[in-house]
């Protein structure tokens, strides 16, 4: 009986360590444009019809956004994963308390990542610059031939 409560108490100390446990594999985004209203699509297949939108993505998922309204060029920003100070520590734990399951877990599933940029948010170009009014052509007076 004491084994079985020993064996519980370290399943137990190794699942909260893990960071698949205490932060997720997924984490929320969001997308956001300037103007608002641009269609966002990734090249992991995520999508809004319409920014501002947010959305859980898979923390492993490293993707390109490309946002997308008529009149504006479109605009494509690259997504990328790095460890986060809180995804450290629950991969830390792991190492202290010998949770070699929780670290293979954390590893594969992506949990002691965060995105980056996030929120992802676009500066959309318009497709022709502005122009200046046009200037009239009168003759000036005094020039010559009037």
């Amino acid at each position: 009986m004491r084994i079985q409560v020993i064996a519980a108490a370290l399943v137990a100390v190794n699942l909260g360590a893990c960071g698949s446990i205490t932060r997720g594999t997924t984490e929320k985004m969001a997308f956001l444009s300037e103007p608002a209203g641009a269609q966002m699509t990734t090249t992991k297949g995520y999508a809004c019809p319409a920014t501002p939108c947010s959305l859980e993505v898979d923390r492993s998922d490293e993707f390109d956004v490309t946002f997308v309204k008529p009149g504006y060029r479109p605009q494509v920003i690259p997504v990328r994963t790095k460890v986060a100070g809180s995804g450290a520590a629950g991969f830390a734990g792991n190492i202290l308390v010998g949770g070699v399951i929780g670290m293979g877990v954390d590893a594969a599933t992506g949990a002691a990542l965060d995105h980056t940029p996030n929120p992802v948010n676009a500066i959309l170009v318009p497709d022709q610059p502005a122009t200046a009014p046009a200037r009239s052509r009168r003759p000036r007076p005094g020039a010559a031939g009037f």
